[in-house]
């Protein structure tokens, strides 16, 4: 028999995808006032893996990926979805959204993101936020890799190597933690 216990805290990232980089400051300075410090920020990256989002933030389209300093717990997901939910909805105009905000958490293991969608690979967690394990992180391979029903831009190498670089400040955050 397994015996319950607390899970080790992860780290909180935000992905922001936007056509207009005045959106994406605005929205910035208001994720490090309720997430805290970035310890890193990818350079922008030219999304074009569907039009999906085009008529609703315009184009081209843009993703970015934030990563904040202060560990979470696991279970706080649904909150910092709703939170990012609320943030998007002050940049909305014309009942259009300026910016999606998806905010997720890394482990060692493992690239978990927030939805507000239910599908067959997303386990409910509260207040009607789902989450999804998106990427996992294979020991025979030495780098994330995705499942059957990861998002194409996260199979993105470019996107793979971001989360193995933040994976890395993970590792070194965790250790600062311990060794306190």
């Amino acid at each position: 028999m397994g015996i319950p216990r607390s899970p080790e805290k992860c780290l909180m990232f935000v992905g922001a995808l936007f056509s207009n980089e005045d959106h994406y400051l605005e929205s910035y300075v208001d994720l490090q006032a309720a997430f805290g410090e970035v310890i890193m920020e990818t350079p922008v990256i030219r999304w074009d893996y569907s039009d999906h989002y085009k008529e609703e933030m315009g184009g081209p389209l843009f993703r970015r990926f934030i990563f904040f300093k202060d560990l979470i717990e696991p279970d706080a997901l649904s909150r910092l979805k709703l939170l990012t939910n609320a943030l998007e909805t002050k940049l909305t105009t014309g009942g259009k959204r300026k910016i999606n905000l998806d905010p997720g958490y890394l482990t060692l293991a493992k690239i978990v993101l927030a939805s507000t969608k239910d599908y067959s690979h997303r386990i409910y967690l509260k207040d009607g936020i789902f989450a999804e394990a998106t990427l996992v992180y294979s020991k025979d391979e030495g780098t994330f890799v995705s499942n059957i029903n990861t998002y194409n831009d996260y199979r993105d190498e470019k996107y793979i190597k971001f989360f193995s670089l933040a994976r890395e400040l993970f590792f070194l955050l965790k250790g600062d933690i311990q060794g306190k």
